[in-house]
């Protein structure tokens, strides 16, 4: 039956309840972040340098930096579902393989207000440690094995102009102090 409240030719009221969104609480500065780190005892070495915004910048801009860089891929599929992958920075990946691999149809890189709404980060300065923005653990985090078997595990504490060295015992034991529970890949393994 046609809604007694409306008028003829007009269009239909849109629903009153706001639709889901993630939080809107200002994202985590990177002083914040050091902190809680702090909070938690983990310890970490944090290095200013001009800002990267891919692997072979920050080859070139990083020197002898000791232990694990990584490259991080924030994906999503056609359901809306949300990974970061974090990844060793020279490893190659099929996301076609990867997706199956998660049981997650089709993967496309998510949108840069997609990543700015749930990771509380720019483009080029993703990483692990952008989890703590992730209060609604909408994001499924995937470790590549090959960063925790070498240490410190270098990145970026949510800005691209400075990477902070943690040890990999402590970025998992950070991940899941953002509540998140970590899936770790063994690409090496086949």
């Amino acid at each position: 039956p046609p809604n007694p409240n409306s008028q003829a030719g007009a269009p239909a009221a849109l629903p009153t309840s706001p639709p889901t969104s993630p939080p809107t609480s200002p994202p985590t500065s990177p002083g914040q972040l050091l902190a809680r780190l702090a909070e938690l005892g983990i310890a970490h070495d944090t290095h200013r340098h001009a800002p990267v915004f891919t692997v072979e910048e920050a080859k070139r801009l990083r020197g002898e930096l000791p232990g694990s860089h990584i490259k991080n891929l924030f994906l999503r599929n056609k359901k809306g579902r949300m990974w970061l992958v974090v990844l060793d920075e020279d490893r190659q990946v099929d996301l076609g393989r990867l997706a199956d691999r998660l049981g997650a149809g089709r993967f496309s890189f998510g949108s840069p207000e997609r990543l700015m709404a749930h990771l509380g980060v720019l483009p080029g300065a993703v990483t692990p440690l952008s989890l703590i923005n992730d209060r609604a653990t909408a994001v499924q985090p995937v470790i590549d094995a090959r960063i925790l078997r070498t240490g410190p595990v270098n990145c970026h504490p949510l800005t691209n102009d400075m990477t902070t060295a943690i040890a990999p015992g402590d970025l998992m034991r950070f991940i899941e102090a953002c509540g998140h529970k970590p899936e770790i890949v063994d690409f090496d393994a086949g």
